[in-house]
């Protein structure tokens, strides 16, 4: 199925979204609603929201390439017509920033698909797992909520290592690496203690090493084909979830 055939059933909402070369870790600015974009009509089929940071809104790569999009275009050939797919993402942000966000957008549910990807910029800005921990808890809370208490309709992302890219000096891509493994011990077991799915993407982003085809331009950030990989591990578990 065309992206522009795509495009008919799934309406495009953007919200707190940026696209502007940033420093993984570094906003432009403190978090707050972006000026509105008109909303299109809702149409029939499951809503999507997609909760996160640069990941999630695809810094570096095209609107059709980010793995949201990708999820809802792989679903819809699947015969899921995603209804409305609406970002609350921005790079930079850390887990208060997207709690923030959250709470000025106030979006209403219920989804049926809410994907949530947050904690490279708490680790970035040296924050530690112990700060990290209750805030990630309660960002998966709200998720579940958005979903209408439906934990089989949350989906979460593991933290992709960025030290597999060219940003981080070769001194410093041990201490990087370790840190994120601590920073996905901790959702991981968040996560599945609250029962909800979780996808460990993190192993497929380091291949980034040795592999620039997975880089965007930046350097810094993944390419559509890395984008691809993540929306392919989400398939099968979201497509159930929607059976």
């Amino acid at each position: 199925m065309s992206f522009l055939k795509l495009l008919l059933g799934i309406g495009i909402v953007l919200a707190g979204c940026s696209k502007s070369p940033e420093v993984a870790g570094v906003p432009e600015s403190v978090p707050g609603p972006d000026p509105a974009l008109p909303q299109p009509p809702p149409s029939a089929g499951p809503r999507y929201i997609a909760l996160g940071d640069s990941y999630t809104i695809g810094q570096s790569v095209g609107e059709t390439e980010r793995f949201p999009y990708l999820l809802a275009a792989r679903l819809h050939d699947s015969g899921y017509h995603v209804g409305t797919l609406r970002y609350i993402a921005r790079t930079g942000w850390t887990t208060d920033e997207l709690q923030a966000a959250i709470y000025n957008e106030n979006p209403q549910g219920p989804y049926e698909i809410v994907t949530l990807l947050i904690g490279v910029n708490d680790q970035y800005r040296g924050r530690d797992t112990a700060s990290y921990a209750p805030r990630f808890t309660q960002l998966l809370e709200k998720a579940i909520s958005l979903a209408g208490g439906r934990r089989s309709q949350v989906f979460v992302l593991s933290i992709p290592d960025y030290s597999a890219t060219p940003y981080v000096a070769p001194a410093d891509k041990a201490a990087v690496s370790r840190a994120i493994d601590d920073f996905n011990r901790v959702n991981r077991r968040i996560t599945e203690g609250y029962g909800v799915s979780y996808t460990d993407i993190t192993p497929h982003t380091r291949l980034a090493a040795t592999d620039a085809s997975l880089l965007a331009n930046d350097g810094l950030h993944y390419s559509a084909r890395e984008h691809a990989v993540w929306a392919d591990r989400l398939l099968p578990k979201v497509a159930a979830a929607l059976r």
